[in-house]
């Protein structure tokens, strides 16, 4: 079987970086923090949630809270009882542009114990949080990180998401047509050769695609390769190389499709990134 996540995670990586660990009590507002997001993991307690737009989260048992991108919110705990807690931001390579990132709804919980497989991770990773040992925050970092991941995978499998990226991801054929596009943008991919990869019709792949990921095949590889683009554009290497990295003939070529989705040309969003991180610095 194709390593679906894989095929993402290599190309746009996670990183998290813990803030906090132990008793939470009060108050504790949390504002969105720019191109990062929240990660909290809740060993015991009660904690209510609260959200600018009104809405609200009772947790009232041990869970995995987590926001993708950045997302004001409030936590509110019992000050004579407190929750176990170990939060971290989490940040997604390519901000607002990710792919994961744009398939994951604003606010996600779950218990912990669906989390398949994590009961290992998580004990291994309270059991840090709650001392105080020489590389702490580096194992800290990479667990939360796993821990993220496995929080993938289940969104994946569970059936909670019915439209996007992921839930593609977890169609057990148009899974193979987008693993095919992820690991070889230049291809010159059509929907022939994309419904071979699925072991599907034409008519049925293009009708399961757009149903399921919300776009057709051809929009999709276009913002993949667009996404590849503005990562490769980051990392500040040449539009030649990358025109050939992600499948267009020339830099002009790139040029009118990078246009074309994102309505401004490499060189201006390219300025428009640079600009935003000096206001930030």
């Amino acid at each position: 079987m194709v390593d679906r996540l894989q095929s993402l995670l290599s190309r746009f990586a996670v990183r998290a970086e813990v803030f906090h660990t132990g008793a939470l009590t009060g108050t504790n507002d949390l504002p969105g923090d720019g191109e990062r997001g929240q990660l909290h993991l809740i060993r015991d307690g009660r904690i209510q949630v609260k959200h600018q737009d009104g809405s609200v989260l009772d947790i009232d048992q041990p869970s995995i809270l987590l926001y993708p991108r950045a997302h004001a919110h409030r936590l509110v705990v019992d000050p004579s009882t407190g929750a176990g807690t170990a939060c971290a931001h989490v940040q997604f390579e390519g901000g607002i542009n990710n792919p994961i990132v744009n398939a994951l709804p604003p606010v996600i919980c779950l218990p912990l114990k669906e989390l398949y497989g994590g009961a290992p991770i998580l004990e291994v990773l309270f059991e840090e949080a709650f001392a105080q040992r020489c590389g702490r925050q580096a194992l800290l970092d990479r667990l939360f990180e796993i821990v993220l991941i496995q929080v993938l995978r289940v969104l994946m499998e569970n059936g909670q998401l019915r439209v996007g990226l992921l839930a593609g991801m977890a169609h057990p054929r148009l899974r193979h047509a987008l693993v095919a596009m992820h690991e070889a943008p230049a291809e010159e991919w059509t929907l022939e050769s994309l419904a071979q990869r699925a072991g599907m019709s034409r008519s049925a792949f293009a009708d399961s695609f757009r149903d399921t990921i919300g776009s057709t095949p051809g929009h999709y590889l276009q913002g993949w390769r667009t996404r590849l683009v503005q990562q490769a554009l980051r990392k500040g290497q040449p539009l030649k190389r990358i025109a050939m990295d992600v499948g267009y003939g020339s830099e002009a070529a790139l040029s009118r499709a990078f246009k074309a989705q994102t309505g401004q040309s490499p060189r201006q969003w390219k300025q428009g990134v640079e600009t935003r991180a000096a206001v930030t610095a």
